[in-house]
């Protein structure tokens, strides 16, 4: 590492302990290396967990599939005179009916192996999606021996089926994850600006559909003497969350936008910024989720060289609902 990226890592390291300044650290200061060697384990060890959450049977690599339920029955099952064909399980599965008021039901394919919430299928079961299912989890039915599911999700006033296989090539052959070098002028000290009590942003998904979400303030903060902001979110869990997209979106990183988090501020209005932590949306992986786009403002006219560059895909990578791969 040369004597400026450390001396820059050192500062940030400074502020978010407190301190209003930091002196400039030697080379052989051993008070900044140890804080330096303590950023890059909790880099790793970050990343580590990510690529843990991301390979699960269960994560967002084993997706094959999003289906939209409209109102009356749908026969669901891979075979072709199916109104929901699905790409994994058997012919016949079931069917689901979504009534006027949206309650949700599935009756399971007699003499067909279903689970419902890991329970064998049993007359018509209630579909909980994950939106209403509020703190909860949604309802997962389950087949092909516990290696595929689905469960019902919403976005906006509209329901889909989103299907998972543990087995798919996206998982199974996942190539990995490619990140920038570490970069400490890229952690950043920022400051929040809060707006007034309730205000909301309009975020736009990949879909083209609109939520508007709580948008507690929005951060600022220099790089290369340069003052840049963006919106922040919350999503519940009373961190700052932000969708941005920079100057190399699209190039060496996912087109759509990438997402970072920060911790809400100190009593002096002041948080840590780490781009080292951006990372994909789901869809840069599978083309079955229903990624957020950045909101007005979040587009930097920077190259954030830093955190998770585009990923790799397999040659046989299908292309979904949500447009691009």
């Amino acid at each position: 590492m040369t004597r400026s990226a450390l001396i820059a890592a050192t500062l940030a390291l400074g502020l978010l302990a407190g301190c209003d300044q930091a002196p400039a650290p030697t080379p052989d200061d051993s008070a900044a290396r140890a804080r330096h060697a303590a950023w890059v384990k909790e880099i790793k060890d970050e990343r580590d967990a990510r690529l843990q959450r991301l390979q699960k049977p269960d994560g967002w690599l084993s997706l094959v599939g999003m289906h939209w339920l409209e109102f009356g029955n749908t026969r669901v099952g891979s075979g072709p005179d199916n109104g929901t064909k699905l790409d994994v399980g058997p012919p016949h599965l079931g069917i689901i009916n979504r009534a006027r008021d949206n309650r949700i039901t599935f009756t399971a394919e007699p003499g067909v192996e279903v689970t419902v919430d890991g329970q064998p299928a049993a007359g018509p079961a209630v579909l909980v999606s994950d939106v209403d299912a509020g703190e909860a989890s949604p309802t997962v039915v389950g087949f092909n021996k516990g290696d595929a599911s689905f469960i019902v999700i919403k976005r906006g006033d509209r329901y889909a089926l989103r299907v998972r296989d543990a087995l798919a090539p996206t998982r199974t052959a996942f190539p990995g994850i490619a990140y920038f070098d570490l970069d400490p002028s890229l952690r950043v000290v920022a400051k929040f600006t809060p707006h007034p009590p309730g205000q909301k942003i309009e975020i736009i998904n990949v879909l083209g559909m609109v939520e508007a979400m709580d948008n507690p303030g929005l951060l600022s903060f220099t790089h290369g003497g340069k003052p840049y902001r963006l919106e922040a979110v919350d999503e519940g869990d009373h961190r700052l969350f932000f969708v941005f997209a920079d100057r190399t979106s699209g190039h060496q990183s996912y087109a759509a936008s990438r997402f970072v988090y920060a911790d809400y501020p100190d009593a002096k209005g002041h948080t840590v910024l780490d781009f080292n932590k951006a990372y994909n949306p789901p869809c840069a992986f599978t083309p079955y989720s229903t990624c957020p786009l950045p909101p007005e403002g979040n587009r930097l006219d920077l190259a954030v060289m830093a955190g998770e560059m585009k990923p790799a895909k397999p040659a046989s990578a299908p292309v979904g609902p949500g447009g691009a791969p």
